[in-house]
């Protein structure tokens, strides 16, 4: 699956939603139109002036003359900001990412300290595919329902979240559990889970007309009991507020019924590549094939009880909710479908899901990391292969991101779920390794965001995190975002603001420290809602900047970083571009630039990312600090790059 191609594909499926979008408006206005002089029509009954001056006329004729441009206006109006507006607050609501949809569904975050054996397992296999495919760990949610579903919610891979529920974690073996996770991770990859979030504000703003159809329906029948206890029983007017409201009524839910004839038919291909991206994921597809076994083969099913399980039946692992017409509202293909793809061998029995006796997971015994700071070389291909296997993972990088968290130990991979502890390690992976003093400088500089106790209950975490091998770093930092997205507003400032301190400690940044600091900004600032239309040769002057800064990272030599950066510009067909002097260069505009490049198209990002390599490997070697460099302005621009094989 070509990560960047899929992307694309999601985002030429939300313009063809807008289109359908402001076809079904178009529609709704006149439907609405028809309902109003229908109702005008009604209203003029015995009435003696109407019926002279329209003595002669045709139906359609007399009808007409009860409408003008300007009433079918503002008619107009009327609906396209009644839908807009029910969009709009929506997506807002929306904004805060998945956990929104999270705790929407009954969700309860789960806790890493958790002593479940259940839980435990689910959330190491997510670590597990995370640190593989190269993406930050999303916060797990732990649905209490005993269907086997699950979900992955989100705009971007910054707020995306992975819901499951209790019966798929009982019901279901760690490969089957791996082969739906592998599923939702496909989601977050391949751009869906924004179009899915999308999907329900869209909807709502169609739905909102049939709502305010029940308002207008309850008051006018409060109208009427009314004009009844005084002795008027019949009223045109309270009768067409009736008949008005229940054309709203049957309005809205029409379109919401057409508006959910588009989705299903969307999230169903969507299904079918998800299932296909595990498979490839896995190496596997008995995992995902036995998961979707068990479902038909419980009694619930993946049904699911929760209030607003219809609002996000789209973002669901299997069927979530009942529907009428399933053939049209299904929002998922068929389980046999699913299975015979997987499986063409399947002899149409499911299976009959047991609870599965849990074993404890693979757990880190280690506890104390020895320091190997070396430094470390990685051949070119190595950088490419990794930008080839981008939004996908195999079974050889999960068994290198096992490694990585017994590398890790048990006692850093436990503090890394703790927000506080998370803090900690972030701090321990600047502190300086090769200048005691300028460690001890920067240890002091922490009293001015930490108090001394707290410092005092870091220093055995902040230890180990500096000890940690510079091959594990990253694996290590994405570890922590879960822990570090909790953290309160303040707290994250002073966190970021003391990242900044440690530094800017020695007067200058490298790779190492502009790497962390970035990954964890960008995870823990608003998400980026930028469409993504733009051409590269629209943002010469971002490119510049980055691949310049790029160049002069990978040497001191200006000759050779002026031959870097030529190769580079030149692979993305750029004339006249010179190479940036090292003063021009800083952090800030670098940040900036990367804000910008992240509004170019899915199919331009590519082109861009090779460029970057280019640059790099321009030696025909790759340092540790040049791949967590190159990692982090890739995780900038929601790609991520798996880690390197060693």
């Amino acid at each position: 699956m070509n990560f960047f191609q899929q992307q694309d594909i999601a985002r030429r499926n939300t313009k063809r939603l807008v289109v359908l979008l402001i076809l079904a408006v178009l529609s709704l206005i006149a439907v609405t139109t028809a309902m109003f002089a229908g109702t005008m029509f009604y209203l003029q009954t015995g009435n003696s002036a109407y019926h002279m001056n329209t003595a002669g006329m045709g139906f359609w004729s007399s009808l007409a003359t009860l409408l003008d441009w300007q009433t079918v206006f503002g008619i107009s109006m009327l609906v396209m900001t009644v839908v807009l507006f029910g969009g709009l607050f929506k997506y807002q609501q929306l904004r805060r990412g998945g956990r929104v949809v999270a705790e929407s569904l009954g969700g309860r975050l789960l806790n890493a300290d958790t002593r479940d054996l259940n839980e435990r397992k689910l959330l190491n296999i997510v670590e597990e595919m995370a640190i593989a495919s190269g993406s930050p760990v999303p916060p797990v949610y732990l649905l209490d329902e005993p269907a086997i579903n699950a979900f992955a919610a989100g705009h971007t891979p910054q707020d995306a979240v992975i819901g499951v529920t209790r019966g798929c974690i009982e019901l279901l073996n760690r490969d089957e559990l791996q082969g739906v996770i592998a599923h939702e991770f496909s989601h977050i990859f391949h751009g869906d889970m924004r179009l899915n979030m999308r999907l329900v504000a869209l909807l709502n703003g169609i739905l909102l007309l049939g709502l305010i159809g029940h308002f207008v329906v309850r008051g006018g029948a409060y109208s009427s009991i009314g004009r009844s206890s005084r002795g008027n029983n019949r009223d045109n007017n309270g009768g067409a507020i009736m008949a008005a409201g229940i054309g709203l009524i049957i309005i809205g839910y029409a379109g919401t019924f057409f508006g959910n004839i588009i989705k299903a038919a969307v999230s169903r291909q969507r299904e079918f590549l998800a299932d296909a991206s595990a498979v490839q994921f896995t190496r596997d597809n008995s995992g995902i094939a036995g998961a979707l076994k068990k479902i038909g083969g419980v009694s619930v099913g993946s049904k699911l009880k929760a209030a607003h399980s219809a609002e996000f039946s789209h973002m669901f692992f299997g069927q979530g909710v009942n529907t009428a017409f399933n053939s049209l509202m299904a929002t998922h293909p068929p389980l046999t479908d699913r299975i015979k793809r997987l499986d063409p061998s399947w002899d149409g029995k499911f299976i009959a899901a047991a609870q599965t006796e849990t074993k404890p997971d693979a757990a880190t015994n280690s506890n104390e990391q020895q320091s190997s700071h070396r430094e470390r070389f990685f051949q070119a291909s190595v950088l490419a292969a990794a930008v080839d296997q981008m939004g996908q993972t195999s079974s050889d990088a999960l068994s290198q991101a096992r490694d990585q968290l017994e590398q890790i130990g048990s006692s850093l991979r436990d503090a890394a779920h703790s927000p506080s502890s998370a803090c900690a390690i972030v701090i321990g992976l600047l502190l300086d390794n090769n200048n005691a003093q300028m460690r001890t400088q920067q240890w002091q500089s922490l009293t001015t965001y930490y108090s001394k106790s707290t410092l005092m209950q870091w220093r055995d975490i902040v230890k180990q995190a500096a000890r940690i091998d510079e091959l594990d770093r990253l694996a290590l930092l994405e570890l922590c975002l879960p822990a570090l997205k909790s953290l309160s507003e303040s707290q994250s400032q002073t966190l970021q603001q003391a990242m900044d301190t440690l530094i800017a400690a020695d007067h200058k940044t490298d790779l190492h420290e502009w790497s962390l600091r970035r990954i964890v900004t960008h995870h823990l600032g608003e998400p980026n809602f930028h469409s993504q239309h733009k051409q590269l040769r629209q943002m010469r002057d971002s490119c510049q900047f980055v691949l310049s800064y790029l160049a002069h990272a990978g040497t001191s030599n200006t000759t050779q970083a002026s031959e870097a950066f030529n190769q580079a510009i030149a692979s993305l067909r750029m004339t006249e571009v010179p190479l940036l002097a090292a003063t021009q260069l800083n952090i800030k505009a670098l940040d900036n630039a990367l804000s910008e490049l992240n509004r170019a198209r899915p199919l331009q990002k590519p082109m861009l990312l090779k460029a970057m390599m280019r640059t790099i490997e321009f030696d025909g070697k790759v340092t540790t600090a040049e791949a967590e460099l190159f990692r982090a302005i890739a995780d900038s621009l929601n790609c991520p790059v798996p880690p390197l094989a060693r």
